[in-house]
């Protein structure tokens, strides 16, 4: 099942006697998965598991749900904030990446490192091993932890949260029922949440998303924010400014969390989608992938094939067009419409408190 079908399953939209047994059987699945999960966090709160300190300032970004929730350009936007005071690396897992499969880097840790280049990106499914060779190779005193919500084993100093607006809660429910990677409650532990997406959902809407998250936590810090397309780049480097893509045909595709986002971006930039590929989060691009995406393109008549930074990353050889049609892809950047001074202000005043004195 791919990944909109799981989706259209979870959500309710998927009908038919089949589909509620499925559901069924998910819900009875997620018991036992939020049992576990229960355990775990009790465990950790009541010291009985064991946390590790590292020697340095530990910034996690996390969320709780499965799914594209913003977290990439917010651990990018942070990085910029700090790198010009503090030396500071991300410790990232990697998808199904081991600590001796990080010589190239793909996905989220190829963005991070062409985004911040004076950053180290440590690619470790231990973050606590990763923490100490941060430490021991580079010496540095800011961890930035990306997707460490859940990750509980290494001790942080501020937990940031990153909520999607369009779907907040994951449908609700615990996986595989729903998205939810932990309960709603969790979010008693985060010191701020950063909601994303805010300019696709209705202010009222928000508001109340606002209001549920109060009730949750009265004292952590809440910003809202938008991912902005910031530039787009074609496959040879060259910059395509926002302003050429008004009116333009343009064939989208991507394998991201989130995409119904990318989509609309590309439409918000009064550009015209005359036809799109969806794929599974982290898809693995074949030759016989890319064949596709640019024959539709071209039956479709379209001037211009846009995917994500993402999924570039992950195109090594894209495939020739008879009609040489260019293929690009946007950056994105985000940009926040309430909350920033906040935001930064509890960052800066953790930093103060744990930085050694000069």
């Amino acid at each position: 099942m791919n990944q909109d079908d799981f989706h259209k399953l979870i959500s309710g939209e998927k009908a038919g006697f089949g589909a509620v047994i499925l559901r069924l059987l998910l819900g009875l699945a997620s018991v036992g998965y939020s049992i576990a999960i229960g355990l775990r966090n009790f465990l950790y709160s009541a010291r009985w598991l064991k946390t590790h300190s590292a020697d340095a300032v530990v910034i996690s970004l996390g969320n709780i749900t499965t799914g594209g929730t913003g977290k990439t350009p917010l651990v990018i936007w942070l990085c910029k904030k700090i790198i010009s005071d503090h030396q500071c690396a991300i410790l990232t897992r990697g998808y199904k990446t081991s600590a001796q499969e990080t010589e190239t880097l793909t996905d989220e840790p190829a963005i991070f490192s062409e985004s911040c280049p004076e950053v180290k990106v440590i690619v470790n499914p231990d973050r606590v091993a990763g923490a100490e060779e941060a430490a021991i190779k580079f010496g540095t005193k800011v961890l930035i932890m990306d997707d460490g919500f859940q990750h509980r084993r290494l001790a942080r100093d501020l937990d940031i949260v990153a909520i999607d607006a369009t779907l907040p809660f994951g449908y609700g429910r615990m996986l595989p029922a729903g998205l939810l990677r932990e309960p709603v409650s969790s979010l008693k532990r985060a010191s701020a949440v950063v909601i994303t997406r805010c300019d696709q959902i209705a202010e009222n809407e928000l508001s109340e998303l606002e209001k549920k998250l109060r009730l949750i936590n009265p004292d952590m810090v809440i910003s809202r924010s938008i991912h902005a397309p910031a530039y787009v780049k074609s496959t040879d480097n060259k910059e395509i400014s926002l302003e050429q893509l008004k009116g333009k045909k343009i064939f989208g595709f991507c394998g991201i969390g989130n995409p119904g986002s990318f989509l609309t971006t590309i439409k918000t930039m009064g550009a015209e989608l005359v036809g799109s590929i969806i794929f599974n989060d982290h898809h693995h691009y074949t030759e016989a992938c890319i064949a596709d995406i640019f024959e539709q393109a071209e039956r479709l008549k379209a001037d211009l094939i846009l995917t994500t930074q993402k999924d570039q990353n992950k195109i090594t050889r894209p495939v020739s067009s008879n009609k040489e049609i260019p293929l690009a892809y946007i950056g994105i950047e985000i940009r926040f419409l309430s909350g920033e001074e906040k935001l930064w202000g509890l960052i800066e005043k953790t930093l103060a408190g744990k930085m050694p004195k000069m």
